[in-house]
């Protein structure tokens, strides 16, 4: 395993790109997502949603919602393309831990409610991108302080929008 990778998440890939100040707390174990609506929501359509499919997979911070053996396709529900460059690079996060782990497959986010799917491998840029996101990360953290807040339309739905508007 790439020694760069070990101890980041796919969440904290994600948080990456939705707010740098909540992959901090995030990071820092202040965490929020247990007194959201909207996480609970999410999580609910992820049991509902593919509960015949539904076959977590789950290492070293990865929690894949299923996984299609005979066409080598990993699977990541999310409830709205609100974030969707977040999505994206989470899925292809999952596709460099497993070939890392010399598993190749190909990813797909599926968006139930509005019944779309989209199809994702990961190339060799793919591959510098994550090398490069998983090196701010780590700088990101090493910060004594949380950033500021980014006071955008999507903190409002944020489960840690309290915390930082309190």
């Amino acid at each position: 395993m790439d020694k760069q990778s070990i101890f980041i998440t796919a969440t904290q890939i994600n948080y990456f790109f939705v707010c740098k100040r909540k992959l901090w707390l995030f990071s820092h174990n202040i965490t929020m997502e247990h007194n959201s609506e909207l996480v609970e929501l999410g999580n609910l359509l992820h049991q509902e949603s593919y509960a015949k499919k539904r076959k977590e997979i789950e290492f070293d911070g990865i929690k894949i919602d299923f996984f299609e053996k005979n066409k080598a396709l990993i699977h990541e529900v999310k409830k709205s393309k609100a974030i969707e460059k977040s999505h994206v690079w989470q899925i292809k996060y999952y596709l460099y831990r497993l070939k890392e782990l010399g598993v190749e497959v190909e990813g797909e986010i599926d968006y139930p409610l509005q019944r779309k799917k989209e199809k994702f491998s990961l190339t060799d840029k793919d591959e510098k991108v994550i090398l490069n996101i998983i090196a701010e990360i780590k700088l990101i953290l090493k910060e004594p302080f949380a950033p500021q807040k980014i006071d955008q339309k999507i903190c409002k739905k944020c489960s840690y929008y309290e915390f930082c508007y309190a």
